[in-house]
């Protein structure tokens, strides 16, 4: 058995499990990160540049982290990118580069994604009627949120979920259709889309004068920011809308949190209180530091959120993102993008990985 082959099956285990102590958490943290710094290089270079090694690096929380941008530097694999059955690649939005997370194979992050989801959104439901409100995995390969939604579909949705996008932006007569099929039947239903899509959508319903009163057991689920994609919305107004046009529950209006440098997703439990607590599963774990001093930052202050994901076991498993949060008891808070120090302290972060892991992607 290859050693990545052991690692799917060390994790596949884990991830049905779902539930691990910390010091199972340790255990299987560090023999991925033996493998990533055995294999990875671009990571081993910078990991021996910081003095952490396998050999010294004892627990989880002192693994080297990357920069989320650091993806759009080098290819951070521990396999032959040009092998990868899939790459995924961020919006580039925000500079115009886009990250590459490539997956020498999809097993892990959807078994992840399946079990992750089932106990998150779907709960004792087995499946719902489904609209997605975003482009399907064809128009956009390398989309972790295409592929993301279409395995939605597949493992939960009915044979009667469908897109409700057409080429040119809302499919307006499909969703009006859907809906009012919905309030008809009494057939729960489920929304779910980038929350811009959402905001175009509550546009269209303004226009049209329209609102549903989605039957009992109807859930939406809203992702990803807005990406100047749409006006931004506060979130509380963000949720009151969806109340409003939908006669969905604040409770059963869950947010996902996810990026594509990570192959794990977090959830709320609604969104009734906002800023809702964000938690994971029993393979992510979270810290929260001073992207300047690269510390740990003291419970009840904010920091820059860095997740801890043993399904990453293709690229890095532990990824520093530009969000800022603040931990509580089983999660965290999720306030947005950084900014002023916070955001210089992450630029920084990624000049230094640039530097220490320069040369070892040619």
């Amino acid at each position: 058995m290859t050693q990545q082959r052991e690692i799917i099956e060390e994790l596949s285990q884990f991830i049905k499990k779902n539930q691990a102590s910390e010091e199972e958490f340790n255990s299987l943290a560090l023999h991925i990160f033996n493998y990533q710094y055995k294999h990875n290089l671009p990571y081993q270079t910078f990991c021996r540049q910081k003095g952490k090694t396998p050999r010294l690096v004892k627990n989880w929380r002192d693994i080297p982290y990357v920069p989320m941008n650091a993806f759009k530097e080098v290819p951070l694999t521990c396999t032959n990118p040009e092998a990868a059955v899939r790459v995924f690649m961020t919006s580039g939005t925000t500079q115009g580069k886009q990250g590459k997370h490539y997956h020498s194979t999809l097993e892990i992050r959807e078994l992840s994604m399946i079990i992750n989801f089932k106990e998150r959104f779907m709960k004792e439901t087995d499946r719902i009627r489904m609209g997605i409100l975003f482009p399907t995995e064809e128009e956009m390969p390398h989309s972790s949120l295409a592929h993301y939604l279409a395995l939605v579909m597949k493992e939960f949705g009915t044979e009667d979920s469908c897109y409700l996008l057409k080429e040119n932006g809302l499919h307006m007569e499909k969703i009006i259709s859907e809906l009012e099929h919905a309030e008809k039947t009494g057939e729960p239903y489920a929304l779910l889309g980038a929350s811009f899509s959402f905001v175009h959508l509550f546009e269209e319903l303004e226009r049209l004068g329209k609102t549903f009163n989605l039957p009992r057991g109807s859930k939406i689920l809203d992702t990803g920011g807005y990406k100047n994609k749409s006006k931004e919305l506060d979130l509380n107004e963000f949720y009151q809308l969806l109340e409003r046009y939908f006669g969905v529950e604040r409770i059963n209006c869950i947010n996902m949190y996810g990026i594509t440098e990570l192959s794990t997703q977090f959830y709320d439990n609604g969104n009734e209180v906002v800023p809702s607590v964000k938690t994971g599963p029993s393979w992510i774990r979270t810290r929260v530091i001073n992207p300047l001093t690269g510390e740990e930052v003291a419970e009840g202050e904010r920091g820059v959120l860095v997740h801890y994901d043993l399904a990453n076991f293709n690229s890095v498993l532990a990824v520093a993102t530009e969000d800022v949060g603040m931990a509580v008891d089983e999660g965290f808070y999720l306030f947005g993008r950084v900014q002023g120090a916070e955001a210089r302290g992450c630029s920084l972060a990624v000049e230094e990985f640039i530097q220490m892991a320069k040369g070892t992607a040619q």
